[in-house]
This record gives C-alpha cells, structure tokens and sequence, in this order.
C-alpha cells in the first residue's frame, strides 16, 4: 500500500468512517461498546477539527478529531485545552505510522493555537498506550469509566496529556512518493473516548 495522505474529513466521508470503524471494531474491539448511530458518534461532540488518512484508492484508512474542552467555570483561566478522539487505522493500512502521523496532524493543529491536548485510553490497549508514550504523552493519572464494558464490567481508562509549548514533534516512517524514489538513489493505535 502507498503511503495514504491526511486531509481534513468532509461531510461525505463518514459513511466510508463507519466502514473502516467497523473494521477496526472487529479486530480490536474499538470502539469498545459499539455506538447506535456510528455516524452521529463520529461528529459529536462537534469537533473543532476532524481528519481523516485516505489511500490511493480513495477509501478512508484512518480518522482522528480533536474537542475543545470548556476552561474551569470559576478560579483562574486555564490554558485552553481540546481532546483527541475518534483515533483508529484499520488493520490493512497499519505499519505506515498513521497513527503517529494523524496524532502529530493534531498536534500541529493545536500547537499553532496555545492548546494543550488530553486523550483517554483503556487501560487494555497496549498498542495505542504505547503508541501515546513513544509520541511524548504523559500519562496523569487512571480511573474507573463512567459506563461499562458490553458484559458489564467495570473499564479503567488511563489519561493522557500534551502541552503545545513542549509537544515534540512526532517521527513519522514515510515511504517515499514513487516519483521521489526515481529520482534518489539512496497504529496504528486506537483511543476511546
């Protein structure tokens, strides 16, 4: 598979969102309670920003979108904060660095505004903890999930933190454009939210 490019989501690509959430469901239980409208779970909250990795064929390979979240109703004004959520690669298009490079998309996004980036992830996703950690997030803290496994079962979530003035820029693998390679001679993860 060529390397997919980012571009910002359209209205007309949440069916081909649902699609590939769908795959990843299948795989890696992510989302882990499946939504009742899948569509309506990948617009709201209404993102501030919302992208999407689309391969040579046009289908979507991976999604990410960033929330503002509310500053402190009393006390000092917190710096300005947004959550990334809705992260996923479908299996097919894994070991491209997309997580890394949707994750670093939203990071410039919120580095050229002065906001401070928050993510949760279930405590059992070992890929997409580890995929935080090399990117640079701090872990803060765990905590039980308000609503609960499909069986019922408690969930534990572990929180995630980015400043933009320290935010490291993230190493992305790119493999080179076939023009490019002519003319030289020398995830993938999943969050929930």
């Amino acid at each position: 598979m060529s390397q997919p490019r980012i571009r910002r989501r359209r209205r007309t690509d949440l069916d081909g969102c649902v699609a590939g959430l769908a795959t990843v469901h299948q795989v890696d239980r992510y989302p882990l309670n499946w939504p009742a409208d899948p569509h309506r779970w990948l617009r709201e909250p209404h993102p501030a920003r919302a992208w999407v990795a689309v391969d040579a064929d046009g289908a979507i390979v991976g999604h990410v979108a960033v929330h503002r979240l509310p500053g402190p109703g009393n006390g000092p004004p917190a710096r300005p904060t947004a959550e990334v959520a809705r992260l996923f690669v479908v299996p097919s298009a894994r070991g491209l660095a997309l997580g890394s490079a949707l994750l670093d998309r939203a990071r410039q996004w919120a580095s050229a505004r002065g906001t401070d980036l928050v993510l949760d992830v279930t405590s059992g996703s070992a890929g997409a903890v580890a995929l935080y950690e090399r990117a640079g997030w701090r872990c803060t803290g765990t905590s039980t999930a308000p609503w609960t496994a499909p069986d019922g079962s408690p969930v534990s979530l572990r929180h995630y933190s980015l400043r933009s003035d320290t935010a490291p820029a993230i190493a992305v693998r790119r493999r080179p454009s076939r023009a490019a390679a002519s003319r030289s001679s020398g995830g993938s993860s999943t969050s929930t939210s």
